[in-house]
């Protein structure tokens, strides 16, 4: 018989105490929003942004969950706002949206970049830079996936006409607004007015330059269109959420400039259904169709004037992107 000498000692057996399943309780905690985020540090306003703004870390029990701007949170700890005082994050509100975005149609991972909007302000330059449609209907896209109301709001409107976008998006049921130097910017802050917004697009296209008009105390940082490249230059570097005058009520979030906009969470029937003007004409593709290709019901539908050709031209645009046979 071969003897066991592993057998003739004890061997340590698990936790003598079993792992208490009681979480702590902050019966004391307060509720507040995101409104900035730096390296571990999330700045947070208290009631609805007219009490003060408290600097916080995320307590341990969230893990690796993650917090973004617009998240409606408690916090736990100093929440006097004083120099040099710490709260604590402890728990994270459910979301009612989640704005989401990839580094491009290829990337496998998504980031939220804006939590609990309602409206996303889609800002466009009617000059200076000029207008990229592609760029709308992708945000249009991102913002009927997320359940998120779209609004375009074309500045520059002193530079450039805006008919020709008027005639393209209004049949979209989309709700338009116009600005420049010389306009007033009531209708802005009225469309705006009671809503949580965040503002997207290219850099240069006077988003932060909105910003500090609706909220002066902001002070977002602005810059120049490059004359080279005719593209903006990307001056905000964070996502921050500014609080409208009470006479409006309601915050407005301003983004960085984005170059393109990632659809690579986004299905592609979720894609094609996000283009309500040529919706109607899939029940007459074949079965299968890729609708990029011959026999498609798309062609008929924009040929008898049901459509406008840009669109059907930039479906197939982002369709062709999220296969992997065009960059972006």
């Amino acid at each position: 018989m071969i003897r066991d000498e592993h057998a003739e000692h004890d061997r340590p057996g698990g936790r003598s105490r079993p792992r208490s399943k009681i979480r702590p309780s902050y019966p004391d905690s307060s509720p507040a929003l995101v409104i900035a985020v730096d390296r571990g540090r999330y700045t947070c306003a208290l009631d609805d942004g007219l009490g003060p703004t408290v600097t916080a870390v995320k307590a341990r029990e969230l893990g690796r969950r993650a917090v973004v701007v617009g998240d409606d949170v408690r916090l736990h700890g100093d929440v006097s706002g004083g120099c040099d005082r710490l709260a604590r994050v402890i728990s994270i509100e459910p979301r009612t949206t989640e704005l989401r975005r990839t580094a491009d149609d290829t990337d496998p991972f998504e980031r939220v970049i804006v939590a609990n909007v309602d409206l996303m302000g889609i800002v466009i330059a009617l000059q200076d830079p000029p207008p990229r449609p592609g760029l709308i209907d992708r945000c249009l896209v991102a913002a009927f996936d997320a359940g998120v109301r779209p609004l375009l709001l074309l500045t520059k409107r002193d530079l450039a006409s805006a008919d020709d976008l008027i005639r393209q998006y209004e049949p979209l049921g989309i709700d338009i607004v116009e600005t420049g130097r010389e306009l007033d910017l009531e209708p802005v802050a009225r469309a705006l007015a009671g809503h949580r917004t965040v503002l997207v697009g290219h850099s240069g296209v006077g988003k932060s330059t909105l910003v500090n008009a609706l909220a002066p105390e902001s002070d977002r940082a602005t810059g120049a269109v490059s004359a080279a490249t005719g593209r903006g230059r990307h001056v905000s570097s964070s996502v921050q959420a500014l609080r409208l005058p009470e006479a409006f009520g309601g915050w407005v979030i301003d983004t960085p400039g984005i170059r393109s906009f990632g659809l690579a969470h986004v299905h592609r029937d979720r894609v094609i259904r996000s283009f309500s003007d040529l919706a109607p004409a899939l029940d007459d593709c074949p079965r299968g169709c890729s609708h990029r290709e011959p026999g498609c019901g798309l062609d008929p539908w924009v040929a008898s004037n049901q459509a406008r050709p840009e669109r059907l031209e930039s479906l197939r645009r982002i369709l062709a992107a999220l296969d992997g046979d065009l960059d972006r």
